[in-house]
């Protein structure tokens, strides 16, 4: 090796990928572990990822002789890749054009598509939790290793949610805070489990397509409804074969005598008093305070949220009463001695399969995890010169955006804010910077006439084929996966 050589390859090099602007040492990387020196030259060290549609199994297969009459000659069939912005690099936070602008042909229309990585202060998780247990009360805090990194949401019928991140924690508090919400967010994205305390609550491991495990015990089943809901689907299943059915819940604990379910069978009253806020005729709110007992309840005997029973209303020695919650994992059989107490008996075969159909139809539990970024800045100069008519082209819907080529939901209203499913897409495809921050892929596709017409980077645009063969500005390998 001549000293100019060695004295090249033994020089630090700047990484202009982000606001950091890394000076890094031969042979490693910088602090997002993203890039690093090779040889002296920047080069980005995780692959290119490039996504190729598999046949369905039911698809039929197009022999490939009948392929060879229309090949020009490529090396890849474009209809079935298509480029992800997983390891391509950001224009953040200089305007320039897009990491990689890409034209190919589609069903003989001419499109583009831009693909590039957002670096996202402005960014949160919103957390899907399928269970009935208490996790905490609204607007309580959520940590990571004891620092505040998000809050609870509100209950959506039979799943709690969760809100994490948001430019506040990641920037707004102090630096262990941002470090720590980055770290979170980072792991949850990556499909890695964490642990989540709530304040006054639970503790949590939540892990993108997992159960839930809600205080060292793992979450089965999502309740098949409220209490309300299980009689409306099951009453007809018991009738006749029990005087009465309770349905613990914690929103609304149900009653089949007195629910209109029980009274379009023709259910008898049962002098059944309940303690608890009576909403409509069979249905009752706050029978208990929410916990991790029966039906999302605070209790464990269900005797407890039972008034006297009356007489003169139906109640009976020898009356056979089924108490269930709404998962059917929780369930007694009692009937009424002299006194008209409630005594529990062995419980009925008979009524097992009524329990196990409540079971059947309750789907596993499972944590959903979705990211939510506000796309602004230098990326939307990435794509075109002029980036209000981007947001303008996308609501218009003229610009698809997916986020690593998974599907994405673009919110109304004002800026380019999408919702993307984390289990949706490739493994790893998320980032991070140390400011700190989220970088996250993103593609923009639309007609190549409509890319004219916003003012993208037309001299920009690259085939596949060029990808494929030359790479980008910071060089990366490339990798193809199977959707």
């Amino acid at each position: 090796m001549n000293a100019s050589k060695e004295g090249i390859e033994n020089k630090k090099v700047n990484c202009d990928a982000c606001p950091i602007l890394c000076r890094i040492s031969p042979g490693k990387t910088g602090s997002c572990d993203r890039y690093g020196n090779f040889k002296g030259k920047l080069k980005r060290i995780d692959p290119i990822v490039l996504t190729q549609k598999t046949l369905e199994k039911n698809e039929s297969i197009v022999p490939f002789s009948e392929k060879t009459k229309t090949w020009k000659g490529s090396i890849l069939n474009q209809e079935t890749i298509f480029p992800t912005a997983i390891g391509v690099g950001t224009t953040y936070p200089d305007y320039k054009p897009a990491p990689f602008i890409i034209g190919s042909r589609h069903k003989d229309v001419d499109m583009v598509t831009v693909v590039t990585e957002g670096i996202f202060s402005f960014c949160s998780y919103k957390i899907k939790i399928d269970t009935d247990r208490h996790l905490g009360l609204e607007r309580s805090i959520i940590r990571y290793k004891n620092e505040a990194v998000g809050h609870v949401m509100t209950s959506e019928y039979g799943s709690q949610m969760m809100s994490l991140g948001g430019v506040d924690h990641l920037t707004g508090g102090s630096k262990l805070e941002g470090r720590m919400t980055c770290e979170v967010l980072m792991n949850l994205c990556n499909k890695e489990p964490v642990e989540l305390t709530v304040d006054e609550g639970s503790k949590v491991i939540v892990q993108a397509g997992k159960p839930p495990i809600i205080n060292d015990v793992i979450e089965k089943k999502m309740r098949v409804g409220c209490g309300s809901a299980t009689v409306g689907m099951f009453a007809s299943q018991w009738y006749g074969l029990v005087d009465e059915v309770v349905i613990v819940d914690d929103h609304i604990t149900a009653v089949v005598s007195e629910h209109e379910a029980g009274k379009v069978l023709g259910w008898e009253s049962t002098g059944i008093s309940i303690n608890g806020r009576r909403s409509t005729p069979g249905r009752y709110f706050q029978v208990a305070n929410p916990g991790s007992g029966w039906g999302g309840t605070d209790i464990n005997d269900p005797l407890v949220i039972l008034g006297k029973w009356n007489e003169k209303k139906g109640a009976r020695e020898g009356l056979k009463i089924l108490m269930v919650s709404t998962t059917g994992e929780e369930y007694s059989y009692y009937e009424l001695d002299k006194n008209l107490l409630p005594k529990k008996k062995k419980f009925p075969n008979h009524l097992m399969k009524t329990v196990q159909l409540i079971e059947e139809n309750c789907e596993p539990a499972m944590c959903t995890v979705m990211f939510v970024g506000g796309a602004g800045g230098s990326l939307r100069s990435g794509v075109t010169k002029n980036p209000v008519k981007l947001t303008s082209s996308i609501h218009k819907n003229k610009t698809k955006i997916t986020s690593g080529g998974a599907e994405t939901f673009v919110w109304p209203g004002g800026g380019i804010t999408f919702m993307v499913n984390v289990i949706d897409m490739p493994d790893n495809a998320f980032g991070y910077v140390p400011t700190p921050a989220i970088v996250a892929p993103i593609e923009f596709t639309l007609e190549k006439e409509d890319y004219e017409t916003l003012g993208g980077h037309t001299n920009s645009i690259r085939t596949l084929e060029d990808i494929f063969s030359n790479g980008g500005e910071y060089g990366a390998d490339k990798k193809i996966i199977e959707k």
